[in-house]
């Protein structure tokens, strides 16, 4: 029997006198797997958090802001009533609970996959396949709508938790669940033989934002997508041969342009530039063989364009 939802009443959260300065409210996972992450990305930002320990609410020093922790299943109806001006939630929970709130920025983190899974004694014969088939899972909304996109009709078991379980107890057939590496799955007979949908953390926001929530806002993620964009990166600074300096410089964008700087050296100059994280290892082997030598390599805090 599913447990009636407990949901924090607004009057403890909102409130609050409309002449004081404006502040950007944000709801955040109170405890689980998107919680230690969204807490960091604050602090990256330079949001520092007073004592987040076992709180419903607190504020930072550093940025008008108030962060109220929450569960994840209920942060999307929050931000929809207005009681949250912004939320970070993963794209499974948002589309499941089918609220109007609008995505701002897709974070990187808590990626995970919502995924059909069957029995690994049995053979997967297509989605058609599940055309009457008992379905356990914790997202209805969802998996109603990939069976009404493939035109098939199943019967929706909702489970809250350890779905999973739910085909070795004779419950269901198959399992709609979400999954980071598959090991649940596997340890109970289970193997993923569909993906109805890739999901990460997103901020999201309330359509109804006043212009001085707007400017708050895009102030934020203006350092997120520079914590962001200094993930992707790593700073290299390399000796290379002036005679080889042409070559070298070709295989480095950079943010405009390389910074070559001479060496005490005669006939050597040092070359600083920028490099994604996706063509990493390819570049570092082409300026090696290009002439360069000494090559360090340094994470970057931050990166704003």
């Amino acid at each position: 029997m599913m447990q009636e939802k407990k949901y924090t009443p607004l009057s403890e959260l909102s409130g609050g006198n409309s002449d004081k300065p404006a502040k950007l409210r944000i709801a955040i996972q109170k405890s689980g797997r998107l919680y230690d992450d969204s807490v960091k990305l604050l602090n990256e930002c330079g949001i520092e958090l007073r004592n987040v320990k076992d709180r419903l609410k607190t504020e930072s020093d550093t940025f008008p802001m108030e962060v109220f922790f929450l569960r994840d299943d209920d942060i999307p109806q929050y931000v929809e009533d207005g009681v949250a001006d912004i939320g970070i939630v993963g794209e499974n929970v948002l589309f499941e609970k089918n609220k109007q709130a609008e995505i701002v920025e897709k974070l990187g983190f808590g990626k995970c996959r919502l995924s059909l899974a069957i029995p690994r004694s049995e053979t997967y014969q297509g989605v058609q396949s599940l055309d009457g088939k008992r379905i356990a899972t914790s997202y209805p909304f969802l998996v109603n709508a990939f069976l009404k996109k493939n035109n098939i009709t199943g019967d929706i078991h909702e489970i809250s938790g350890s779905v999973e379980i739910a085909p070795g107890i004779g419950l269901a057939d198959v399992v709609v669940d979400l999954v980071s590496s598959g090991s649940t799955l596997f340890m109970n007979g289970l193997k993923e033989v569909e993906t109805i949908l890739q999901s990460q953390s997103v901020l999201i926001k309330n359509n109804k934002l006043n212009k001085e929530q707007e400017l708050l806002l895009d102030k934020l993620v203006f350092r997120i997508k520079a914590v962001k964009k200094a993930k992707r990166n790593k700073y290299v600074l390399m000796n290379a041969p002036n005679e080889k300096l042409s070559e070298i410089i070709a295989l480095l964008p950079g943010m405009r342009s390389p910074t070559v700087l001479p060496l005490a050296e005669g006939g050597w100059s040092s070359v600083h530039s920028v490099l994604s994280e996706d063509e990493f290892w390819e570049k570092i082997e082409q300026l090696k063989a290009a002439g360069a030598e000494g090559i360090l390599v340094v994470p970057i805090e931050k990166m704003v364009m």
